[in-house]
């Protein structure tokens, strides 16, 4: 049977994908690592762990980032996961200047920031770079982890900072332990 000829697929315009993509919520991390001796961090809501066995970690930085080529040069690095009283260091993380100058940390295992008042510090090494369009896909290999409080994540949705809101348990449904 012959093989039908492919069929043009149309662009999908970037706001259209913008605005739609916008409707899923993410957490929102910052990535840190220390760049000869200087604290470098950035934003980031592209995060999600991608395998236990080995423990590898995925995150998703802009090509036109200044900050992703000092924290793939200094090869280790943190994601701080922000907790929901946290979206001043999200904010800070995206701007220039200097975005450590209001933020406590602490030194990993590599010297990259702990961020104070994160949920968890996940500490990792670049182990691949995949070139995906207008980002880079960082694949990371975890090293340590510590889950260091217990409050509510910073979240992300249609372009804005969010936060969960807990809905009362019902009699069908019992609070959770």
């Amino acid at each position: 049977m012959p093989v039908p000829p492919p069929v043009p697929l149309p662009e999908v315009p970037i706001p259209r994908l913008r605005d739609v993509m916008g409707t899923f919520a993410t957490g929102v991390v910052v990535v840190t690592a220390l760049d000869e001796e200087r604290p470098v961090g950035m934003t980031v809501q592209s995060f999600a762990s991608l395998s236990l066995r080995p423990p590898l970690v995925v995150f998703a930085p802009a090509r036109t980032s200044r900050t992703w080529p000092l924290v793939r040069r200094a090869g280790w690095f943190c994601v701080n996961v922000l907790a929901e009283d946290q979206a001043h260091v999200a904010a800070a993380m995206a701007s220039g200047g200097d975005r450590f100058r209001d933020v406590d940390w602490r030194p990993g295992l590599g010297g990259q920031p702990l961020l104070d008042g994160a949920l968890a510090h996940v500490e990792a090494t670049v182990q691949t770079v995949h070139d995906s369009g207008d980002h880079d896909l960082v694949v990371g290999r975890v090293r340590r982890v510590e889950r260091v409080r217990d409050a509510a994540p910073l979240l992300y949705h249609r372009s804005a900072y969010a936060r969960l809101v807990a809905e009362a348990p019902t009699a069908e449904q019992p609070p959770r332990p």
